[in-house]
């Protein structure tokens, strides 16, 4: 391991939800932590240069079409999704990126177990996926929601130990990804209530942001022990040796776009894609080809102008 490497896993580790942990998230994480990075000027440099590293090792990646990986953003309203995946992603080829966000299920969805509609998105080999949302609003705004199964058609009394059945079924499901060769990184971006307050007056305040606003995320606002409670219990219990979840700091959005890509970068270093090589056959019938090309260089101009660069 590099040294940069090094600094990348450890800056990383108090966002790590240790495996088999109780995790009480008002207690245990603050949204605010910004470690020894104390100003924004010096966090922008170091957002740019983990950007230039997703991008070689993005490339990479889509190259060797091995892995692939799938990034499930969680987070209450206004905790800044949509921004990271914008400022995280900056640089990185649309070709290789694919974005899902997950709204209230169709009629068709709700046809087929909870999970169906998530495995129709999964990132294929050299892509990175990105759930803007995901399978755990399962367990999360159903279980704070409970009205909601009702439209999920579930069979008689199999409501029963359901929450317990729901958190080993997405561990399963997970580890089988992972087994496949798509990595998971999981992020939850940790907003402080206060904070949520001032970013939605600003969504008040600013008319170009009157378009964010909806007063469903008021309503939301209004359960905001239950979704702590529920929070806690999900990362207890699906943050897994092959997934662990990450808790993000979010009520700084420039430190958790930093977090948020340091996670991913690692996972990425983790995998340590290679461009594909050729062998013996391939590479002598590509000097040939290249022979032929020199021979037909007009006058004046380079046989091979990159040949120094090889």
């Amino acid at each position: 391991m590099t040294s940069r490497e090094q600094r990348i896993a450890d800056f990383i580790e108090p966002f790590r939800v240790e495996p088999g942990s109780k995790v009480d998230l008002a207690k245990d994480f603050e949204p605010d932590f910004r470690g020894t990075i104390r100003s924004k000027k010096r966090g922008r440099k170091l957002l740019k240069q983990g950007i230039e590293l997703l991008a070689e090792y993005q490339s990479r990646l889509y190259a060797q079409h091995t892995h692939g990986v799938l990034v499930v953003l969680q987070a209450l309203d206004a905790a800044g999704k949509d921004g990271t995946i914008r400022h995280v992603m900056t640089g990185v080829n649309p070709q290789g990126v694919a974005v899902s966000s997950f709204k209230v299920p169709s009629s068709e969805e709700l046809d087929h177990d909870y999970l169906w509609r998530y495995g129709l998105r999964l990132p294929a080999r050299g892509q990175i996926g990105i759930f803007n949302r995901s399978h755990y609003e399962e367990v999360l705004v159903v279980r704070v929601h409970e009205e909601l199964l009702d439209r999920q058609k579930l069979p008689p009394g199999s409501r029963r130990g359901l929450w317990k059945r729901r958190y080993r079924e997405i561990n399963e499901w997970e580890r089988t990804l992972n087994d496949n060769g798509i990595k998971i990184v999981k992020l939850f971006l940790n907003l402080s209530k206060e904070e949520q307050r001032t970013r939605f007056l600003r969504r008040i305040d600013l008319r170009d942001k009157n378009w964010k606003f909806s007063a469903a995320d008021i309503r939301e606002r209004d359960y905001w022990d239950d979704y702590q409670r529920a929070f806690s219990t999900m990362l207890s219990r699906t943050s897994t040796d092959w997934a662990p979840w990450y808790v993000i700091p979010a009520d700084r959005k420039w430190y958790g776009r930093i977090a948020a890509g340091a996670v991913l970068a690692n996972t990425l270093i983790e995998i340590d894609p290679r461009y594909p090589t050729v062998g013996k056959k391939a590479r002598e019938a590509l000097q040939e080809i290249r022979r032929d090309l020199e021979a037909q260089a007009p006058a004046g101009a380079a046989a091979d102008p990159f040949e120094h660069d090889a």
